[in-house]
């Protein structure tokens, strides 16, 4: 728990430099609503969240104003749907997708995770329903969010499901067209998914999880950024490794705030909690960039050479600050870089200063991902599928957590914005290397295999 000192602590945080706890994640087992029949699925399903769900927002409110700490999102995440709903056709799915978004609507949270397949090996019947049915359930679905597991380092690479993926991308986009491809924002592709994540949307419940778990999600750029900055205005002389432990206090007093909202949400739901995720979470909003952070120390902007040796500093005092602050550190705990969602990043791409393979690049030092990246509309599926299977490779290879977002907008090309609103933000389109052409690779399927680091028992 805070002491008094650290809770007087942030109270600068909180007024001036937009920390607060993204996300309160109530995680929901589902497994045990499984029937052959849609009508008893979706009917155990509806029960099974409003029981858990009927009070999470009033909780996360009420510990909310009690320290005066906002906690912005409210979210549920629940058991993989292609399990859940294994025995369900596509048709069926997309119909499970609009149960899930009634409960959720029912006990007003902003998003629903779990829409979701684990096939990095082999797919079942299930999760072929499932893969079959996201476009449509993403498209007619408002709090639904979808996440597909295609690759893992025990596993390799099910090139089969990456093509499949790459393809429902396409659908996806075209279904939203009059958004720019929304229903694209609501869909990762995941290589090493953990169980626990409370972020969207890649959210889901883990099937080693308990029946209800809490989890945390805390921000902390603009943090992170102002304490770097009254620092280098005390003594401007300070070296990388200096700067680096400021991080990590910072990163610190960010996570028992988040950890402290969290176990009382917890506690005041009867839900047992779960972890806080580390992960550095930015919005649109000026002051809440974690691009500004890549500024404050010294480069010109994210992109530039510098970039992934600055990221690597900022993930390892991230995280080593948060895990002295925590026990209980899970989800994703890596630093977002959502070109869409970050102002300081979205202009940079507009600039020129950064682009696709310099986004890959530094996702192989502990960015999370390719995350809500606009791409011509014409970019082929097998090229969406090529660009996953290359980020999947990485996470594979470094035994790591890697995923994609990528939203191909239709009608619009390189240099052209997208809109997606709210915390999605807006984008400058970014350009594809041959996206326009049919890509041979990636339609050879199969299994990469999993690498010889996978030989771990």
């Amino acid at each position: 728990m805070l002491s008094q000192r650290e809770i007087l602590s942030t109270l600068e945080m909180l007024k001036n430099e937009n920390l607060d706890v993204r996300t309160v994640t109530l995680g929901i087992n589902l497994l045990d609503c499984a029937s052959q029949n849609l009508e008893k699925l979706t009917r155990k399903i509806r029960t099974r969240i409003t029981h858990y769900a009927a009070n999470l927002v009033s909780a996360c409110n009420h510990i909310g104003q009690k320290y005066g700490i906002p906690v912005v999102n409210k979210r549920i995440a629940v058991s993989p749907i292609a399990a859940v709903g294994a025995a369900m056709s596509s048709t069926q799915m997309v119909a499970v997708a609009r149960v899930l978004d009634e409960a959720a609507e029912a006990v007003d949270v902003d998003f629903i995770g779990g829409f979701s397949a684990l096939v990095e090996k082999g797919m079942a019947r299930g999760d072929m329903a499932l893969l079959e049915a996201i476009p449509q359930a993403l498209t007619e679905t408002q709090r639904v969010c979808a996440s597909v597991n295609v690759a893992s380092t025990k596993a390799g690479i099910n090139m089969d499901a990456v093509l499949r993926m790459g393809q429902a991308i396409k659908q996806a986009a075209q279904l939203t067209a009059d958004c720019d491809g929304i229903a694209c924002a609501k869909l990762c592709v995941f290589a090493n998914i953990p169980q626990d994540i409370p972020f969207m949307a890649g959210a889901y419940l883990g099937i080693g999880e308990a029946d209800a778990v809490i989890n945390v999600g805390v921000s902390g750029p603009g943090v992170v950024k102002n304490a770097l900055e009254r620092a280098l205005d005390t003594n401007d002389q300070l070296d990388l490794g200096q700067l680096s432990e400021i991080i990590k206090k910072t990163a610190y007093k960010v996570t028992r705030v988040g950890e402290l909202i969290g176990r009382e949400v917890a506690d005041y739901l009867n839900i047992r909690f779960g972890v806080v995720d580390l992960s550095l979470a930015p919005t649109p909003n000026v002051g809440d960039s974690v691009g500004e952070i890549f500024q404050s120390l010294g480069l010109l902007s994210i992109g530039v050479p510098g970039t992934t040796a600055a990221l690597a500093l900022i993930n390892d005092a991230v995280k080593k600050g948060g895990a002295f602050a925590s026990s209980r550190v899970g989800g994703l705990s890596g630093a977002f870089i959502p070109v869409s969602e970050d102002l300081n990043i979205s202009e940079a791409a507009r600039k020129g200063y950064i682009g696709l393979d310099k986004l890959e690049a530094i996702t192989a030092v502990c960015s999370v991902g390719l995350d809500m990246i606009a791409l011509p509309g014409d970019t082929t599926a097998e090229t969406i599928a090529a660009i996953m299977a290359d980020e999947m490779a990485i996470g594979v290879i470094n035994n790591k957590t890697t995923a994609t977002r990528l939203i191909p907008v239709p009608g619009k090309k390189a240099g052209d914005s997208a809109f997606f609103g709210g915390l999605l933000g807006q984008s400058t389109i970014i350009s594809v290397n041959n996206g326009h052409n049919p890509n041979p690779f990636v339609r050879r399927g199969g299994l990469i295999p999993a690498p010889l680091q996978s030989l771990t028992n």
